[in-house]
């Protein structure tokens, strides 16, 4: 399934983009197929949308109402209002945000992990499929990895990168230190934006794992956006 608007070959909306918008928008048009195709090569479902609201209603098109449905701190989904749609929609919402103590917290995390339906992003995404995300407990990567019957994952083709290794450079050197300010955090990259391979404790890069492969098959779901999503 791809939700996208259809053009022809010598659009002019297209073809002449002028502005930054509208030619970054061309960019990203024409290689998510290029990056949904790779994906399905491994495993995954993907599919494609031009916006953010219509990424969200994608989304909840495919999760069961009355399912279970947890997320971790992935920005993205909150960017496009898909965790205010759940909060309100008919879901068993796993919520850690709305609960009283720590251990509440850590208690929600944990059910998180055998949720029906968890909702994530990811930190880099290489044209021929390969994902990469850093953590700093690991509970999001976890959920990716195994429990919930089902991940959706919002990807703006922002993360996109050429190879592997860019992915990873991405990952680790750009999206680690912008999420390292964003959470507060007392890591050296947020003084100096980049990474310097710091044991702090804080640190958000205690994990780093390269998803190469979906197995089950379709598991993972992957709703790549032609906009700017998330860092």
């Amino acid at each position: 399934m791809s939700i996208k608007k259809e053009y022809k070959k010598g659009d002019d909306s297209l073809m002449k983009a002028t502005n930054k918008k509208d030619i970054i928008f061309k960019r990203n048009k024409a290689l998510s197929e290029k990056v949904a195709s790779a994906l399905r090569s491994r495993g995954f479902d993907a599919y494609i949308c031009d916006t953010g609201d219509e990424a969200a209603s994608l989304a909840l098109s495919i999760i069961p109402e009355g399912s279970s449905v947890s997320w971790g701190g992935s920005y993205s989904i909150q960017e496009i209002g898909l965790v205010d749609k759940i909060r309100s929609g008919n879901y068993r919402v796993l919520d850690r945000d709305a609960t009283a103590t720590p251990e509440k917290r850590w208690e929600m995390m944990i059910k998180a992990l055998s949720a029906d339906v968890f909702l994530t992003s990811f930190n880099a995404v290489s044209e021929d499929g390969i994902l990469y995300n850093i953590d700093g407990i690991g509970n999001r990567i976890a959920a990716i990895i195994y429990g919930p019957r089902m991940v959706v994952a919002i990807v703006g083709m922002n993360k996109v990168c050429p190879t592997k290794e860019d992915a990873y450079a991405r990952a680790r050197g750009y999206a680690a230190p912008v999420n390292a300010a964003r959470f507060g955090g007392g890591t050296p990259c947020v003084a100096t934006g980049s990474c310097e391979d710091c044991r702090s404790p804080d640190s958000i890069c205690s994990h780093i794992v390269e998803t190469r492969m979906c197995r089950p098959a379709g598991r993972i779901k992957i709703i790549l956006v032609n906009e700017e999503l998330g860092f």
